[in-house]
């Protein structure tokens, strides 16, 4: 019996130990969220963006919707957890957190995409902001996505 109760003991520091990392992960990916939903609010009031075409609107709109996006996925974990105290299922709320925070990070990748080729497009041309958006797109795709995927498989 006592054997049971260390089992649970212990799985119970790790669950917590796992929560933990969970949040740290989150503070490490909402100020980068925060810092480009905050330049893409300045962003219309400057001068010059009205004299943008059409096209660089809708572009700046889809970034901008992928970075709030990103912002409310990223942040609803710790605001679930702050109003869901106590928790009553754990594991579960952890899943679900997890997928909230993996759609938030796809979400920013998105917007970082979006975002790079708004920006390079606007100083060097639509063709150099596309590429550039595309090695962007393949370093995000390369260091979040496939790494851990491989090193999961290589462990």
């Amino acid at each position: 019996m006592n054997g049971e109760r260390d089992d649970d003991t212990q799985s119970d520091e790790r669950d917590d130990g796992d929560f933990s990392d969970m949040l740290s992960e989150m503070r490490i990916l909402l100020p980068g969220a925060q810092m480009l939903s905050a330049f893409l609010i300045i962003l219309p009031f400057n001068g010059g963006f009205a004299k943008i075409v059409h096209m660089e609107k809708l572009l700046f709109l889809a970034t901008f919707l992928f970075a709030l996006a990103s912002l409310v996925l990223l942040s609803a974990p710790a605001i679930q957890h702050r109003l869901l105290r106590p928790l009553r299922d754990r594991a579960r709320f952890k899943r679900i957190a997890t997928r909230q925070i993996v759609a938030g990070a796809f979400a920013l990748a998105i917007a970082l995409v979006l975002g790079t080729d708004l920006v390079i497009s606007e100083v060097f041309g639509a063709t150099v902001g596309l590429a550039v958006a595309g090695v962007m797109g393949v370093l995000i795709l390369c260091a979040w996505w496939l790494m851990p995927m491989y090193l999961k498989r290589r462990m």
